[in-house]
Order: structure tokens, then sequence, then C-alpha cells
């Protein structure tokens, strides 16, 4: 299964320079098949950090004062080269990543898609005008760039959440400093090359390949950054939170969820169990909004188990450059050996592996976690509450629809939930009693759109929101201005 591809050797993006390692690098390997080396790429070059911020506030000046339809161009002109280059990213995504390829595609074209929305919101209004109770004063809002802007991202969608951070924080005038996770620089490099092929003027974005401690340290430090959005782990961004807070930094965190789908008895059983299944097990269930629950009316449960069952024993591992395979393999072999300890201790605890996916020999070479349904756990058990991040599926029963959705918000993240019905009056009553930032009524728990809000409730995020309008709320700083004795000035003394 060896890729004879060469190993591609990743560099920094600062200023108008990419920058060779000037320290170790580490190296990316295709989770699918470890012997084969994808990429190298820096990882703990001492200066690259303050450097890259250094250079962004030198570009945010000149940047921030272009106009901001201008700056739409770059964006646009990115997003056609993505589209150009969709077939040779996506190939590199699935090599370091191990997503499928029809998945990679897919994650590239809605990278190009999230660039060309924010290219279009450049046109859009940057103010408001108010009355006010003086005769002789206008007051008006203006929003403003709120400056140097420090980007994290996960592994796990290593093109599609990097643009929904920068596409914003660019639109709007910002400057970015970009890390991406170190287990997928290949993709962010993809990401940063296109941008900057399409124009976009020296120190605008810069891009670090730091190890995510070296970041920790230097990023925050008398630096001068605004702000700073992150997607990954709770404990990394609580971290990254306390370090902004007393350096009055805006902080944004999207950190995970334990997202369930409730399927009331009067459900269509296929249509639940069509969309459980993508749900839970597409990109190896590597998915924040992934569903990891399933908590069934009673009267429904035993149809439902058996639908899934039946489902996810046509599951087969395999390559994900092939486009006959639909389960690739999770991101590393470390985060396989986790899975399977904690579904060996669910399984002490009393859990049955009701369903798993298809056996195969691909399974003794790469990092391949089989697709599993687990029946007989407890609400309360670990592997029902706590962040799997693998293809992983609990079964649990309820009573009736109220003690589902007690179930469903009983635990300490609040993404995404769903509903399956055939009744809206239970739509209506999951809809409002959902603690969840992101509910879908028959439709899976994964999935989000550039024009509306993404983003959770509790655990799952700092309770801001990213994409659509809302991304303006964070990248933006609102200037409100008074014009008094306007009466005084000349008519043409303004213009």
């Amino acid at each position: 299964m060896s890729d004879v591809t060469p190993p591609t050797h990743l560099r920094h993006r600062i200023g108008d320079v990419w920058v060779a390692p000037r320290a170790g690098v580490v190296e990316i390997r295709n989770p699918a098949d470890p012997n084969e080396l994808v990429a190298t790429a820096p990882y703990d070059d001492a200066d690259a950090v303050p450097t890259a911020i250094a250079s962004a506030r030198e570009a945010l000046p000149g940047w921030s004062r272009l106009g901001a339809p201008s700056r739409g161009e770059f964006l646009f002109r990115a997003a056609e080269l993505l589209l150009d280059r969709a077939s040779s990213i996506a190939r590199d995504l699935t090599r370091e990543e191990g997503k499928t390829i029809g998945e990679a595609t897919g994650e590239v074209r809605r990278a190009a898609a999230i660039l060309r929305y924010f290219a279009g919101r450049t046109a859009d209004r940057i103010g408001e005008v108010y009355p006010s109770a003086a005769p002789e004063t206008r007051i008006q809002t203006v929003r403003e760039p709120i400056g140097v802007v420090a980007i994290v991202t996960p592994w796990n969608f290593p093109i599609a959440i990097p643009t929904w951070k920068i596409a914003p924080a660019l639109a709007y005038g910002n400057t970015v400093v970009f890390k991406p996770a170190s287990a997928t620089p290949l993709t962010a490099q993809h990401l940063v090359e296109a941008l900057v092929d399409a124009g976009l003027p020296a120190g605008v974005l810069n891009l670090v390949h730091v190890s995510g401690e070296r970041f920790g340290r230097q990023w925050v430090a008398g630096s001068g950054v605004a702000g700073l959005s992150f997607t990954g782990s709770a404990p990394t961004g609580r971290r990254l939170a306390d370090q902004a807070l007393g350096s009055g930094v805006k902080v944004q965190l999207e950190l995970g969820g334990k997202n369930a789908v409730v399927v009331a008895a009067d459900a269509d059983l296929e249509l639940a169990a069509d969309a459980i299944m993508r749900g839970a097990f597409a990109s190896a269930g590597q998915k924040c909004t992934a569903t990891s629950r399933a908590i069934a009316v009673r009267d429904i449960a035993i149809p439902l188990r058996e639908a899934l069952v039946d489902r996810v024993s046509r599951l087969l591992p395999g390559n994900p450059l092939e486009p006959s395979t639909n389960l690739g393999p999770v991101i590393d072999l470390a985060a396989r050996d986790r899975i399977a300890a904690l579904v060996a201790a669910a399984r002490t605890d009393g859990a049955r592996i009701a369903g798993r996916s298809t056996a195969h020999e691909i399974e003794q070479i790469g990092a391949f976690a089989p697709a599993l349904v687990l029946d007989r756990v407890d609400p309360g058990a670990s592997i029902a509450r706590d962040e799997v991040f693998g293809p992983v599926l609990v079964l649990l029963e309820a009573d009736d629809l109220d003690q589902a959705i007690r179930i469903h918000n009983d635990v300490a993240y609040g993404l995404s939930g769903s509903l399956f019905t055939r009744s809206l009056a239970n739509a209506d009553r999951f809809v409002r009693a959902a603690r969840v930032g992101i509910v879908h009524v028959n439709g899976e728990t994964a999935g989000a759109e550039p024009h509306v809000p993404f983003g959770g409730m509790k655990a799952s995020s700092s309770w801001s929101r990213e994409q659509g309008h809302a991304a303006k709320d964070f990248y933006t700083q609102t200037k409100t201005v008074y014009w008094d004795g306007l009466a005084d000035i000349g008519p043409f003394d303004l213009g």
C-alpha cells in the first residue's frame, strides 16, 4: 500500500519569505501506512513565533486601511486556486490525516466556499447611524479590526477549520499568525500557499510550524497579539485562555462535544439509522460534532440497534485513497491505542460490543480503529460522558422523550444534538430543551454551513460563535463616534 510520492519538506511563512527549519523537524507519516513519510516540518524554532508576530504587526496598518472589497478580492482569488488544486490538496490531506479521499475533496471545496462567502462579506456595511437627543449631534458606529490575531487549529479538519478562522480575520482587516496542528502541516501549507499566490501582501498571513508547547510559551508575552481563535482540546484551550486573560487578549474557544441523537418512538427508523451512521463513523468519528451517543425511547430501541448493527457490519476499512473505502484510519497509532483502551475499560464496566465493522488485514498495518456499536452502557459511565474522538457509538435507552432529553443534556459538553421524530410538538420540545449550540431535527449531528453561527454551550466553547455574521463580532471592535456642532460646518466641508 506504500506510496512512492517523495516527502515534502515544509517551511514557515514569515513576512514575504518561506523560512527553512532552524532547529529540529517533525516527521508526518501516513496513518493508513506509517511506513510512508509524507512530510517533514519545522517543530521547535525558537524565534519563529515572535518574528511572525512582529511581521503581522508591521503589516497591520496597510492591510487594515485597504478598502474592504479589495481585501475580499484576495480571498476570492485564493478560493479559485483551491478549486484548481483540489485534487492534489485532497490527496495530501488524505495521506497526512487519513480522511477518505471523497471526504478530503469535499473539505477542500468547503474551504473554497468559505473563502468566497467571506469575500462577499467585505461589501457589508461597517457601521450604523443613530439619532441623538441633541438636535445638532449625530451618532455613528464603525467596525474596526481588532489587530493581530493568533489562530490555532486542530488536525481533524486541517483546511476547513483554518479557513473559517483565517478568512473572516483577513476580510475584516486583521493580520494573522497561524499555528496549525503539528499532525497536519502539509494541508495547512497548501492553504497558505493559495493565499500567497493570490497576491496577499507580505506579513498579512504568517505560518509557523512549531510545537504547541513553544507556541503556548511565546504567543502572548509582550507580543501585541489582540485576539486568539482556538479549536482543539479543552485542557489546551483553557490553558491558552488563562494566559490571554492576564494580557487583555480577546479569546474564542471551540473545545469539543459529546453529541447525541435522540430517537423518539415515532421516528422514521431508516432515516434515523442512516443519519446516525454518517454522524458517528464519517471521518472515523473524529469530528467535534460527531454522533457519539444514540438515545432511543424504549419502544424503538431494539429495532434501532438491529438497524445500526446491520449497517456497521458493512463498513470496511481500507486505503483511504481508494474511492470505495468508507472507513479510514484514525490520526495515528497512539489514538488507535487510546480508543481501544477506552473501549476495554467500558467492557470491564459491563458494556457490550453489539456490532462492529468488517475486520480487514489492513487494520494490522495502520492506525485503524474498528467502528463499534456499544450497548448495555450506563448513562453515567465514562464512555457515555467523555469525548472518545473515534468510531465508537454508545446506545442508550430512555423510558420516554423527557428522560431521553435529560440524558442528552446530562454531559459536560453542549455542541450539537439531534432529534428524530414525526411530531412537530416533540421537535419543538427538543429544540427548546436541548442545551447545545446547534440543534438538528431529523438530521445528523455533524455538519456546519458557513453563513450561520457555529459554536456550543457549556464546556464546548467560550460562548462566542464562529462563521456567518457572528464572525464579525469576534474579529472586529465597535467604535462609537459623536458628531457635534455639525450645523456650524459648511455643506461641502465634510467631503
